[in-house]
C-alpha cells in the first residue's frame, strides 16, 4: 500500500510511505517501487520512499525509525547505579529544561533535529495524568524526564506502554546513565505484564545503544529509498 505524507506536517518534507504486504522488500525490489512512487506521487516530488521492513538493513536504503521494544518484567532485572531513580510527576513544570536538553543536543549534532524532537507539552501532561510521566532524578537533583502512554496504533497490535519521552539534562549526560532510563521506566510503570515499545531513528545512535544496552530489541520499522 502506497500514500503521500508529509514528516510533521511539513510541506517542504513530502515522502511515500510503503507497507508490504505479503514480504519484506529486497534490494531488487526497489527500482520498481521508485518508479511506481515516481508515477503516482511525482507530483509532489517526494524526497523518499519509506518502506516498513522487519530487515534492519537493505542495501540501497538508508535508516529510518525502527521499534525497539522488551517485555517490562525482562527489562526490571538489571540493576542501576546509587542515586539515579524515577518519581512520579504531576505536572510538566520542567518542561523549559527538557527542551533546553534537546536543543544542547541539537547544537552539538546538526542532523538531530531529524532524528528525535521533543514530545510537546500536552503530551507530556496526558502522560502526567495518566500516572506516567517520571521525572529522572540524580541524588534527589532533577535530571531529566522518562515518560510513557498505552496508545494501540503506536504498539503494532502488542499490549505495550509506548515511550514517549527518555530525556537527560546536559550536565547529566556522559555519565552513562542513558542505557539505565528504559530499566527505570519499566521498574517504575504499573503492569509487569506488558511490553515497553517505542521508535527511536536508526541513525540516533547514543539513543538506539542505550536503548540495546538495557535490553530492547529491534522488532522492525522503516528504511528510506531516496527519491531526488
Amino acid at each position: 500500500m502506497f500514500s503521500m505524507r508529509f514528516e510533521n506536517l511539513n510541506p517542504a518534507r513530502p515522502f511515500v510511505d510503503a507497507t508490504p504486504m505479503s514480504r519484506s522488500p529486497r534490494s531488487s525490489d526497489l527500482p520498481a517501487l521508485a518508479a511506481a512512487a515516481q508515477e503516482f506521487y511525482g507530483v509532489h516530488h517526494p524526497l523518499y520512499l519509506r518502506l516498513w521492513t522487519a530487515e534492519a538493513t537493505i542495501a540501497g536504503t538508508a535508516p529510518d525509525r525502527r521499534f525497539l521494544a522488551a517485555p517490562i518484567s525482562q527489562l526490571r532485572a538489571t540493576d542501576v547505579p546509587p542515586g539515579l531513580a524515577l518519581r512520579p510527576a504531576k505536572t510538566v513544570d520542567h518542561y523549559d529544561a527538557a527542551r533546553d536538553a534537546y536543543a544542547a543536543v541539537d547544537a552539538d549534532h546538526p542532523h538531530h533535529p531529524e532524528e528525535a524532537a521533543i514530545q510537546d507539552r500536552e503530551d507530556l501532561q496526558e502522560a502526567a495524568d495518566e500516572g506516567l510521566l517520571f521525572d529522572v532524578t540524580v541524588h534527589d537533583e532533577w535530571a531529566g524526564y522518562a515518560a510513557a502512554i498505552i496508545k494501540p496504533d503506536d504498539a503494532l497490535g502488542l499490549p505495550a506502554y509506548v515511550v514517549r519521552e527518555l530525556v537527560l539534562a546536559p550536565r547529566h549526560r556522559g555519565h552513562g546513565y542513558g542505557r539505565h532510563l528504559s530499566t527505570l521506566l519499566a521498574q517504575s510503570l504499573p503492569d509487569p505484564t506488558r511490553i515497553l515499545i517505542g521508535t527511536i531513528h536508526e541513525a540516533n545512535q547514543g539513543a538506539r545503544t542505550a536503548a540495546l544496552t538495557a535490553g530492547r530489541q529491534d522488532i522492525g520499522g522503516w528504511l528510506q529509498l531516496p527519491l531526488s
